[in-house]
């Protein structure tokens, strides 16, 4: 009888570790890769969830912002939920883009009341905008659409047409900012999460304005939050949000300047803000191998809970 216990105790317990066996971790998010474990303090940090209603414009601390002599801040505008970029049309609206919660692009008529209307809903990540020659185009995490002809018809836009529909999706780092010159629509796609090996991601691209000759432009570029051109020399110069987790002080942001497009690494994830190493993934590398930044900004300033 003890043999025949035994056999069903072992036989449960095989069970048991076939079950564990069979049950795969949950998934680290993203934003979590490259976190200290050992530290207490790290492991109970995570990102502050956005804003689900806009801030009471009384309630913006203009008055805190500290400002060089002769200059002022003011509220513009107020009650747009999420605002995240800005593109101005020629006959007097501005375009506003939004991020994680809104899923809305407004319009604000620069006279009178600027009372912002809604011109596009219910689009997850709209926070790429660009206006060009009278169409808007629009960049969420999955796909690059193109109204034409916006300003007669801001009541409806109607269906966009869709230029391009194959980028990543995804959270960490996906939403686009978007900029067209010599009738090229450029944009990013930043790394899959805080620190990884990016793939084919962490680049800037540009094609043309029907979604045709996709090009690379740089590589190595963990998360740009704005680009835009030289207006003498034409070069591209954008900015590159750097790693979390590495210290609280290190590494810094980034200013960099495409010379050479298509030619050029900015370094991410093997090394950051041109001099150091990453420890995970700048093994055996040498930061000298990459584009040095241009100027450095700083450590990125990030709401955590």
């Amino acid at each position: 009888m003890r043999n025949v216990r035994s056999l069903i105790a072992l036989g449960a317990l095989c069970a048991g570790f076939s079950v564990l066996a069979q049950t795969p971790p949950a998934e680290e998010p993203g934003w979590a890769k490259g976190r200290p474990k050992a530290n207490d303090t790290a492991m109970k940090m995570a990102p502050v969830p956005a804003f689900p209603i806009p801030t009471a414009a009384d309630k913006l601390p203009t008055s805190k912002f500290k400002l060089p002599p002769g200059f002022k801040v003011e509220t513009w505008a107020s009650g747009i939920l999420d605002a995240r970029g800005l593109r101005q049309g020629p006959n007097g609206n501005v375009f506003v883009s939004s991020l994680f919660v809104a899923n809305k692009v407004y319009v604000v008529p620069e006279q009178g009341n600027r009372q912002a209307k809604v011109i596009v809903d219910k689009m997850p990540l709209a926070t790429g905008i660009e206006y060009h020659n009278g169409s808007l185009f629009l960049a969420t995490n999955t796909k690059i659409m193109r109204w034409d002809n916006v300003d007669g018809k801001l009541d409806n836009l109607g269906e966009p047409k869709v230029i391009y529909d194959t980028l990543p999706g995804g959270t960490d780092h996906s939403w686009k900012y978007l900029r067209i010159r010599d009738n090229k629509l450029y944009y990013a796609v930043g790394a899959p999460c805080n620190i990884c090996d990016p793939g084919q991601w962490a680049k800037i691209y540009r094609m043309n304005l029907d979604g045709s000759g996709l090009e690379t432009i740089a590589s190595g570029v963990r998360n740009t939050v704005g680009f835009d051109f030289d207006p003498k020399t034409g070069n591209l110069w954008f900015t590159d949000n750097g790693r979390d987790w590495l210290s609280e002080e290190l590494p810094n942001d980034e200013l960099n300047v495409v010379t050479k497009p298509g030619q050029q690494h900015f370094g991410y994830p093997f090394c950051h803000q041109g001099n150091l190493p990453d420890p995970e993934f700048g093994w055996g590398k040498s930061c000298n191998d990459y584009q040095k930044p241009a100027a450095l900004l700083g450590p990125t300033q990030v709401r955590w809970a």
